[in-house]
C-alpha cells in the first residue's frame, strides 16, 4: 500500500478535465458530491480554504483522454472491489457491483511524463477502504488536510487563460506575505458539453496559513 503526504501537484496548462469544489448551490442542483472545505480567509478574488484528508485515485498518461478513460474504467468497476464509483460530479461521471459515488473535482497536471489526472473519491471512503485498481497505471493517494488559496473563473480553461489565472493568484498571494508549498493546479467543475459562460473553474496552490473563517456548506 502506498501513502503520501507529499502536496498534490496539478499543475498549469492542462486540458478540460471534470471536478468540483464550488458552491454547495451549484453541486446541489447538479446531485453531485463535494469536496468540502471552509473558507478562511479572502484577499480580493482569492479564497484561502481549509481541506480535509481526503483520497483519490490518479494516474500519469501521454494526454488527457488516456488518463481519463483509466479513471473512468476504475470507476466504472474495473477495481478488485468491481464497485462502481456513480459520478457525483456531471463530468467526472460515469458497474458492477455497488455504487461509489464519485466525488468532485478531477485534476488533471502537465508532467515531464504527460498529463496527470487525479479524481476524488467520496468522503466514505478512506485510504484503507476504497477500491483497489486493477490498472497498474492507476494509484490510489492519500492527501493530508492542507489548506489552499483559490482563485475562480469561468470560460474554458484553457492553457494561455489557466496561467493568466495562475500568476494572479501567486501575485495576490505574494502581495500579502503568504508562503506557497508546491505547484499550483487547476481545478474543473463542469463536463465537457457545458457552455463556456456557464463554466465554473479554478487554479489553486498550497500556502502555509492561519486557519479562521466559515465552512462552504
Amino acid at each position: 500500500m502506498k501513502r503520501r503526504t507529499k502536496v498534490f501537484i496539478a499543475g498549469l496548462g492542462v486540458a478540460l478535465a471534470v471536478t468540483a469544489l464550488s458552491r454547495a448551490s451549484r453541486s446541489a442542483e447538479r446531485g453531485t458530491e463535494t469536496v468540502p472545505y471552509t473558507v478562511v480567509e479572502t484577499l480580493g478574488d482569492v479564497e484561502i480554504r481549509r481541506y480535509p484528508t481526503t483520497v483519490t485515485v490518479e494516474t500519469t498518461a501521454q494526454n488527457t483522454g488516456v488518463a481519463f478513460r483509466r479513471l473512468f474504467e476504475y470507476i466504472s468497476g474495473a477495481n478488485q472491489s468491481s464497485e462502481k464509483v456513480s459520478m457525483t460530479a456531471p463530468v467526472t461521471t460515469e458497474s458492477v457491483g455497488e455504487s461509489i459515488p464519485m466525488t468532485a473535482p478531477v485534476a488533471t497536471d502537465e508532467t515531464d511524463h504527460g498529463v496527470q489526472m487525479s479524481f476524488y473519491l467520496p468522503a466514505s471512503y478512506e485510504y484503507d477502504t476504497a477500491p483497489r485498481p486493477t490498472n497498474p497505471d492507476l494509484e490510489l493517494v492519500e492527501h493530508p488536510a492542507r489548506t489552499l488559496a483559490v482563485r475562480q473563473f469561468s470560460w474554458y480553461a484553457t492553457n494561455r487563460r489557466t496561467r493568466i489565472q495562475t500568476e494572479s493568484l501567486l501575485q495576490t498571494l505574494d502581495a500579502n506575505d503568504i508562503a506557497v508549498v508546491g505547484d499550483a493546479f487547476l481545478m474543473q467543475y463542469d463536463p465537457p458539453s457545458t457552455l463556456p459562460f456557464f463554466r465554473t473553474n479554478e487554479v489553486a496552490v498550497e500556502i502555509q496559513r492561519r486557519e479562521r473563517g466559515h465552512s462552504s456548506t
